[in-house]
């Protein structure tokens, strides 16, 4: 006889404004297991965990847990009833220590009334669940000296911290090396066979088939089918989400790639003062670089757009010289960064579409100081057409739209322009399969048109699936270069540790 589930939702719908976002939603999860959670952005996956978490209220349907009916949910029930999330947006405060973020609201207090945090109990607390994690850093450091991955795992250690009976992870693994994502693999394991159940949505399809038990897919708000653990393949899983086989990841060039589109030339920057970054794009390919978190990657693409200062060395476009001393200097000179960070990085939120596609290139739209707004919608308008921007109208807030379709606002404010040097820093976080194919595809274009195109990258198997060569750095330098005949995965992290390329295997 089948256990029955911890957790069920039954005949769930939600519209907004006529809009139905969610149709006779019905899934379940027992005790002890994953449940692999899918779909396409906009296919009602957050809405859905919003619902589970009091956040949203349905339209119709009920939560069941452990049997007891409740035809709506607040915040406070669903803790009380052990539901935690792990946000994929981050929610960690800058101007706190990570103990602090860690039981934000649940401190430890002395004093009575007074309610005296007891920050060396918080810290010892604390600490157990960072080491959990693998965590290279402590309960007092401070959330503002993290980088995003690492604040990504404050957030797995508050959820942690609770005594959860069921734990949904979105996207948990968007800003996390190999080996962080991994271990956090193993923490999952952990969790189901203590008892405890995860609901895990991820894009990345080979971590949902790592982990999961069972798989449910969402597609146009419905349940489009469900996968048990012995059907878990990748094409499965790409079948139920945009309803048709994905091509390859990888195209090759229009051309072979020839002659060099830019050349950065012993390039030194304030991460790693002592080292020397020297590497060149073709035109025509597409360059991914690849390694851990920490390495200098970002630091690199920061430079290189302006962001952070050159200390010494030199960036040359087509055989010339450019100065790159700001990032209107850069843009000036056709480099263009889509940044990691594109909500806090790359777009203003409550800034309408047209808006945020005119920012970096606003005077083309201003005559006597005054914006010409149809101008400026006329331009946004086409890139909406050409980048499949899914918005009922490019007035809307950049922050009423999908992850994957925000990315695309991103590219659109570029393409508007004239780019030379294209960088993509993690340029498909948090996107779902059938966008990513189109960033690859709008990448791969770019190359074949001529502009010179980097890809940073921490998931493997978009290094290894897009790129047309792969430079590997570690500790602020370039470690080894792949040509495609050479990747691999443990070739990647050879170099990514700083192995010497003669111990590379043979692909």
């Amino acid at each position: 006889m089948a256990a029955s589930p911890l957790l069920s939702l039954a005949g769930i719908s939600k519209s907004y404004a006529g809009v139905r976002a969610l149709v006779d939603v019905s899934l379940g999860i027992e005790a002890g297991t994953v449940l692999g959670l899918i779909g396409e952005n906009g296919a009602g996956k957050s809405t859905l965990m919003k619902i589970l978490g009091g956040v949203v209220q349905p339209s119709a349907g009920s939560i069941v847990i452990d049997g007891v009916g409740h035809s709506t949910m607040t915040v406070a029930s669903a803790a009380r009833a052990g539901i935690a999330f792990v946000h994929q947006e981050l929610t960690v405060l800058d101007n706190l220590d990570v103990a602090a973020n860690i039981f934000l609201g649940r401190e430890p207090v002395t004093g009575g009334p007074l309610r005296l945090v007891r920050n060396r109990t918080m810290h010892d607390l604390a600490r157990p669940l960072l080491r959990r994690l693998g965590a290279d850093f402590g309960p007092e450091t401070s959330v503002s000296k993290l980088l995003i991955a690492q604040r990504q795992l404050v957030e797995i250690a508050r959820a942690l911290s609770v005594d959860a009976r069921v734990i949904i992870m979105d996207e948990p693994t968007s800003s996390l090396t190999l080996q962080e994502t991994e271990r956090l693999l193993a923490v999952i394991a952990e969790l189901r066979s203590s008892g405890v159940s995860v609901i895990y949505i991820s894009h990345r399809l080979h971590e949902v088939k790592a982990c999961a038990d069972r798989v449910v897919c969402l597609r146009d708000g419905r349940v489009a089918g469900a996968l048990d653990r012995d059907g878990i393949e990748h094409n499965a899983m790409i079948r139920l989400m945009i309803g048709r086989e994905l091509r390859a990841l990888y195209t090759p060039p229009r051309a072979p790639p020839g002659g060099e589109i830019c050349v950065v030339d012993r390039v030194v920057t304030g991460a790693f003062p002592d080292r020397h970054v020297s590497l060149d794009v073709q035109r025509g390919e597409i360059l991914g670089i690849a390694g851990l978190v920490g390495s200098g990657r970002t630091s690199l693409a920061r430079a290189l757009f302006g962001v952070d200062p050159i200390l010494s060395g030199e960036v040359r476009l087509s055989g010339e010289k450019v100065a790159v001393r700001s990032p209107r200097q850069a843009i000036a000179q056709g480099i263009y960064l889509v940044p990691e960070d594109r909500k806090g990085e790359g777009l203003v939120l409550d800034m309408a579409l047209s808006e945020n596609i005119s920012l970096a290139s606003l005077r083309r739209y201003a005559h006597f100081n005054l914006i010409d707004r149809e101008a400026e919608a006329v331009t946004a308008r086409a890139q909406q057409a050409a980048l499949r921007i899914k918005t009922p109208s490019v007035a809307v807030h950049a922050a009423t739209l999908s992850g994957g379709n925000q990315q695309k606002v991103v590219l659109a404010k570029w393409l508007s322009m004239a780019p030379r040097l294209m960088i993509f820093d993690e340029p498909t976080r948090g996107i779902d399969v059938g966008a990513k194919g189109e960033i690859y595809a709008l990448m791969r274009a770019l190359a074949d048109q001529g502009v010179g195109v980097i890809m940073i990258s921490s998931d493997m198997e978009e290094v290894i699936g897009v790129s047309d060569r792969v430079a590997v750095m570690h500790e602020g330098e370039i470690s080894g270069v792949l040509d495609r005949a050479d990747f691999s995965e443990l070739n990647v992290l050879r170099l990514a540790i700083g192995q010497p390329a003669e111990h590379l295997e043979t692909v």
